[in-house]
């Protein structure tokens, strides 16, 4: 029990000790004593608020300390520098202004807007002037402020912070100071600028202001930082792989899709090799589908305005959304979700209690008019394939169906190798109810329902509120690729609220009429997003049974080209995606071409070949594995790709 003067600080372990009103994280980490937590710790939590370690606490609280290991105080770290970036941009243009610089997944940005363009060799003046800045170790200072003594501080000197701040809803402001630069931020941010040992910038971009085309363009500066060298040194060997690794680089080499601005921006174009890739995805999803009782359908890529105003996509997505046409007096939208067509599928015709459950599945194109400068390759367009399913069941069946989904998706994930994957339940905010359809109780229901499912699966998933969609909450999958980069993948939603939008029904045991329950399934989720993932985490390398071309054959000269021709017709025979290399050219640069198209075998064709009606079979990245006879070869390759091997 504290008294007046003193406070009770509760720490995580259970332990509690008594400190003096006012004393700050600063303080409790001196008096713990432990150097190594003290150099480590960037920020504190405070109740679950997390605040400067200079910042006094005046109540009983418990509080967490946050070391950089830790991925909040992570990134702090890198907001800090941020801000340590802007300070040496400032100094070096005395006119910049600035919009926002916050931490991201790989490090921080901020986007700035100067007279003159900077380069990559400006980059390092920049970098030379924050070894400046860190050096002079400041502590970063924060102060409050009312709305309106914010702004007048940044006016006529920074146009963005002064349009933030009149967009805030709040009437206090906090800005941070080191030295003499002080910028807008709610913080926290770690105690000075000296921590920040092992930084670097990395690349410039453009970047509309808010995203938005017609604003204003800045320029955006990429940047990282470690409290250890070492894990710089190691995350810069790993942008190095991730740029060979490059979908888009990639997509071009081996001739996978194009985007080309004659079609438009964010409209890929499936080449016959990516096709083949993409189809064969698709195949096996859609096999596995018919096993599992789900019927295909087809629908139109547009649809008449109030089918999307009914379901409440058109208001919800209405900025993303590519403008309605007129046609006949009515409005069509190019749709942006598969299932309001599929609930008009459900309720063309009378539905039994015998008849649920009614899995409907389409590998359907959406539209959504990304902003350009939000458009990336393939994993950020304008025109992409969902992996569709809306299953209509009673609500006795749901379990099992959410139970049988999630095992469809881990089934996915571990064919493609993804065996490092986490769960997160996404919920809706409830404090923010208003921006979700439906009751609280079919809220309260449905969260029930997709959490009973997820124990009943084993799943180890953390709860994310406020990241459910607008009808309900989400069972979302990320996977960890090869270079330990994460990707929201699969999804499964349940869905209370467009059954009754759209007034479905079927006729119960009793004769009386019910509602029945949707749920939403996306194992691929965008099939354009989820081939870049797939290009990138292969590094082009597709396992056999995806690869576009399985097999070439690699005559040693055009004396042995028939006999190559005929291997090639029995390889293809059976199935197998085979071509046959007939140029005129050395085999040493046949057999370096097609190592740099990722084939994964090459079947080498000589006189000894010939003579003893075998193939010399080289394996992609492990090279000469020996000579085989056609069944022999054959067969071993039919096999992995029976098997779907990854290896």
């Amino acid at each position: 029990m504290s008294d007046n003067s003193t406070i009770q600080i509760r720490f995580p372990d259970g332990n509690a000790r008594s400190f003096p009103k006012g004393a700050c994280p600063q303080d409790i980490l001196q008096d713990i004593g432990s150097r190594s937590l003290l150099e480590k710790t960037v920020i504190a939590k405070v109740d679950g608020k997390s605040i400067d370690l200079n910042c006094p606490i005046e109540n009983d609280a418990d509080v967490q300390l946050v070391t950089h290991d830790d991925p909040e105080g992570l990134n702090t770290f890198w907001h800090s520098t941020s801000h340590i970036m802007a300070h040496a941009v400032k100094e070096l243009y005395p006119e910049a202004q600035f919009g926002v610089g916050p931490a991201i997944e790989t490090g921080f940005y901020y986007d700035i807007d100067i007279d003159s363009r900077i380069t990559p060799d400006d980059l390092g003046r920049i970098e030379s002037k924050m070894q400046e800045i860190i050096a002079a170790d400041r502590p970063f200072l924060r102060n409050e402020h009312t709305k309106d003594e914010a702004a007048s501080m940044f006016a006529g000197k920074d146009r963005y912070k002064v349009e933030l701040l009149q967009d805030m809803e709040d009437e206090l402001a906090s800005t941070y100071a080191e030295g003499d630069f002080v910028d807008l931020c709610r913080g926290p941010h770690i105690p000075s600028t000296g921590k920040i040992k092992n930084f670097k910038l990395l690349s410039i971009a453009g970047a509309y202001w808010r995203g938005n085309e017609k604003n204003q363009q800045l320029q955006r500066i990429y940047g990282v930082s470690f409290p250890k060298k070492k894990q710089l040194d190691e995350h810069l060997v790993a942008l190095e792989e991730a740029k060979k690794r490059d979908h888009k680089k990639l997509g071009r080499e081996l001739e996978l899709f194009l985007l080309t601005p004659k079609v438009g921006s964010g409209l890929p174009l499936w080449l016959p090799k990516g096709t083949i890739v993409r189809e064969t995805l698709e195949g096996f999803l859609k096999a596995e589908q018919v096993q599992r009782g789900y019927q295909p359908v087809i629908t139109p890529h547009i649809g008449n305005l109030e089918l999307y105003k009914t379901s409440g996509h058109y208001p919800y997505y209405q900025d993303s959304q590519f403008a309605p046409v007129k046609a006949d007096e009515q409005e069509y939208l190019l749709k942006p979700m598969n299932c309001p067509h599929h609930f008009q599928i459900y309720a063309s015709k009378p539905r039994s209690y015998r008849d649920l459950p009614i899995r409907l599945a389409e590998f359907g194109t959406v539209y959504r008019y990304e902003q350009s400068g939000e458009l990336n390759g393939l994993t950020r367009v304008r025109s992409f394939t969902v992996d569709d399913s809306h299953m209509f069941v009673r609500q006795d069946q749901l379990r099992d169906e959410l139970v049988d989904v999630i095992d469809l998706i881990k089934l996915v994930f571990s064919t493609l190798g993804f065996e490092d994957f986490r769960t997160q339940l996404s919920y809706r905010d409830p404090n923010d109810k208003g921006k979700y359809g439906g009751t609280d109780e079919s809220w309260e229901r449905a969260q029930a329902d997709i959490q009973d499912a997820a124990d009943a699966s084993g799943l180890d998933y953390v709860v994310a509120e406020g990241e459910a969609a607008f009808y309900g909450p989400k069972l979302d999958f990320i996977i960890k690729d090869a270079l330990g980069r994460s990707w929201q993948l699969g999804t499964v939603q349940v869905d209370y609220v467009m059954p009754e939008r759209f007034e479905l029904e079927y006729i119960g045991a009793d004769n009386q009429k019910h509602r029945p329950v949707v749920i939403h399934r996306a194992p691929f989720g965008s099939l354009e997003r989820f081939m870049a993932i797939l290009i990138e985490h292969f590094a082009g390398a597709f396992p056999v049974w995806l690869a576009p071309v399985q097999v070439i054959v690699l005559p040693i000269s055009d004396d042995y080209l028939p006999y190559a021709q005929d291997v090639g017709s029995r390889l293809k025979s059976l199935g197998i995606r085979v071509e046959v290399d007939q140029r005129n050219e050395k085999i040493g640069r046949k057999i370096r071409e097609a190592e740099t198209q990722k084939i994964p075998y090459m079947l080498v064709v000589g006189k000894q070949e010939v003579d003893a009606k075998k193939v010399s079979v080289r394996k992609h990245k492990v090279g000469d594995v020996g000579k085989m006879d056609f069944t022999e070869f054959s067969s071993g390759i039919l096999k992995e790709i029976e098997q779907k091997s990854v290896s």
